[in-house]
């Protein structure tokens, strides 16, 4: 599938709610345990969402979303590219349209992964230094972490 398949934009009353709550509830390995209600509200809040459509279909097949206080700090959340969809550089454009080309392209921002590390320094990330500290979740499912 050519890249020219795909079309990205940050409108949040495009986003194709079923499709983000389907690969979030079960495929992401780092959210799993969040209800639909949850996500919605979490979609609702948020800062900024960026989405990726086939083109040909209409489908969203790709998804990054974003919180922050508009000025200096953002942190990057549930970013995803659905399996079919992957190896066309969609997540790099999806992290470009949401940094770089944003209105965040300025700010401070902060992620949390397990396995795409090697992305994410492409845009500048890197392990914290002496001035970040993390308090971890205290509840997971209902229970404390």
């Amino acid at each position: 599938m050519p890249d020219d398949l795909y079309d990205l934009d940050d409108d949040p009353t495009r986003i194709q709610r079923d499709a983000v709550w389907a690969w979030l509830s079960t495929e992401a390995y780092w959210g799993g345990w969040r209800t639909r209600e949850q996500v919605e509200t979490q979609l609702d809040n948020a800062w900024r969402v960026v989405a990726a459509y086939h083109r040909p279909t209409g489908e969203l097949v790709g998804f990054a979303r974003a919180v922050s206080d508009g000025v200096g700090f953002a942190y990057l959340a549930d970013v995803f590219v659905v399996d079919a969809h992957r190896g066309h550089g969609l997540g790099k454009r999806l992290i470009r349209l949401m940094i770089d080309d944003g209105p965040g392209a300025d700010m401070r921002w902060t992620l949390f992964t397990g396995d795409a590390h090697g992305l994410y320094r492409q845009f500048g990330f890197a392990e914290p230094d002496a001035t970040a500290m993390v308090r971890p979740a205290l509840y997971r499912h209902g229970e404390r972490a």
